[in-house]
């Protein structure tokens, strides 16, 4: 029965380990083939197609250079992210930091922590509730954004430039639709 079986379903089906285990634990080829067609519908999507690794593997495209730039001047990308935010838009709250520099909250802190002892950043307290804070740039915070301006603006453009300035807007509007629709999920 196991060589009949086992000749019937090698006949236009792939045999995987996970049907053959489960025949044989079972003796029967109709439940056996009932675990064929679940294996079969539940096969999983193909690297290339899969959003999260392309986005990963995008993302060490356009990260990576970025990355060299700053090792040259000590900071981590974590960092300059943080301090992008503080130049951009000003003063904030360690949980805005968080949420707009992509970081989890326990990062930030010991991040916050590095950049203080660099001198980039300044933190001070609430004045009427001691448990809040605020951070600020530094005039030497700002410096180092300044200095790297340009390299980093040079990076984005070898970016947008091998996509094309078109293809990069939409690339942009894409990912900041996908963004705003799982934003509006999670409330």
């Amino acid at each position: 029965m196991i060589g009949s079986a086992f000749r019937c379903c090698t006949v236009g089906f792939p045999v995987n380990s996970y049907f053959i285990n489960a025949w044989r634990c079972n003796r029967g080829l109709r439940y056996g083939a009932l675990v064929l067609k679940y294996s079969m519908k539940k096969s999983i999507t193909s690297t290339s197609r899969s959003l999260p690794i392309a986005l990963l593997r995008a993302r060490e495209k356009v990260v990576g250079p970025i990355r060299a730039m700053l090792s040259d001047v000590g900071i981590t990308e974590q960092q300059w992210r943080v301090l992008r935010v503080l130049q951009e838009v000003g003063p904030l709250e360690p949980t805005q930091i968080a949420q707009q520099a992509c970081l989890l909250l326990p990062s930030l802190t010991r991040i916050l922590q590095k950049l203080e002892e660099k001198n980039y950043i300044e933190r001070h307290l609430n004045k009427e509730d001691r448990r809040r804070q605020s951070v600020i740039i530094t005039k030497k915070g700002a410096d180092l954004i300044e200095s790297n301006l340009s390299t980093a603006l040079a990076l984005a453009d070898q970016v947008s430039m091998r996509m094309g300035s078109e293809r990069h807007e939409q690339l942009l509007d894409l990912l900041n639709e996908l963004n705003a629709a799982e934003t509006q999920t999670d409330q």
